[in-house]
């Protein structure tokens, strides 16, 4: 009896194990399903470039954010804080069910070389470029140089 107790307890983890495994992989595997929300450009403070933000949200397999284009510059790079440095980074992950976040003080897009300094109300054209995705383009409403998405001011 012990045995059969036994071999039924092993044989229900391992298609426990099995099936988690198999959902891992699908989920690598699966197409991306990326939204973005929250995007807004603080008013810049000059006329040469100004910061970006935004949120991806994934609920499907993962993807890669690889650049980033605008007609309000000619020049957009990805940038990430770590430790109070700024530092260019080529692309970032956006993992499967995940977010990936781009936030003042954290991730950031930087604007350079900019065409003309933008406005508070205004709205920015920026498409984000993803390795499965394609071009996902966004509208980033120009906020107060001192918005904060946390309290809508």
């Amino acid at each position: 009896m012990r045995r059969t107790v036994g071999a039924a307890v092993v044989t229900a983890a391992a298609l426990a194990l099995a099936g988690c495994g198999a959902n891992s992989s699908a989920n690598a595997t699966a197409k991306p399903r990326l939204k973005v929300s929250g995007a807004y450009m603080p008013a810049p403070s000059m006329d040469t470039m100004a910061a970006g933000f935004f949120t991806v949200t994934n609920t499907g397999g993962s993807d890669t954010l690889t650049s980033v284009t605008s007609d309000l510059s000619g020049d957009v790079t990805l940038h990430s804080t770590k430790d109070g440095t700024m530092e260019e980074e080529k692309s970032f992950a956006v993992p499967a069910d995940g977010t990936l976040d781009f936030a003042s003080g954290g991730n950031h897009l930087m604007f350079e070389k900019l065409t003309h300094r933008p406005k508070q109300g205004e709205k920015v054209s920026v498409e984000l470029h993803f390795t499965k995705s394609g071009t996902v383009k966004i509208s980033m409403p120009v906020k107060s140089a001192t918005y904060n998405p946390k309290t809508g001011h």
